[in-house]
């Protein structure tokens, strides 16, 4: 299996075949319009407008799996995106991306690019004393621990990298520019 194997679906049902956007650069984040990261949607549009006319493709994904932070429907949640922060990206049907109900895209994700800490950041070191708090092995499965978590696919289809929520953004922008 590669990447190019898996769809997504729209939120009007219809479906993103990845196989469709070979030869681009992916950035795949599954996002959340309640939560102390959903400023990166500002990032993440500055990002795609930098480098979509390179061949750099955003993949939004909303989950609602971290404590209830992307309420409301397909709808209501793009209509905030847009207005807010005037997203352009892609963004599809609202998901799961842990558990037995998962996108098998996210299965596959996970497969690729393990999780590796959240970094020294004090966000990243909030996020890390909430999680073990919640549970003390966290560190040591591969489940999407928080909102805004992002693969990285490379022209070839590789998942290159997984950057968690508080992972600094330039060193993202930096890593994309690298693919292009």
């Amino acid at each position: 299996m590669t990447i190019y194997d898996y769809s997504v679906e729209r939120p009007d049902g219809s479906t993103l075949d990845l196989a469709d956007l070979k030869g681009k650069v992916l950035l795949i984040v599954n996002t959340a319009t309640r939560c102390g990261f959903t400023s990166q949607y500002k990032d993440l549009q500055a990002l795609y407008d930098s480098y979509h006319d390179q061949g750099l493709e955003i993949i939004d994904i909303p989950c609602n799996q971290f404590k209830d932070q992307a309420p409301g429907s397909d709808q209501d949640i793009q209509a905030f995106c847009q207005l807010n922060y005037q997203t352009e990206f892609p963004q599809m049907k609202k998901a799961k991306v842990n558990g037995p109900d998962q996108l098998d895209l996210y299965r596959y994700l996970k497969s690729q690019q393990a999780f590796h800490g959240f970094g020294k950041s004090a966000k990243g070191l909030a996020l890390a004393a909430m999680l073990k708090v919640q549970d003390k092995n966290y560190q040591q499965n591969p489940d999407i621990k928080w909102n805004f978590t992002k693969f990285l696919v490379d022209r070839n289809g590789q998942v290159v990298a997984r950057y968690e929520p508080s992972h600094s953004l330039k060193k993202l922008r930096r890593h994309v520019e690298s693919l292009l």
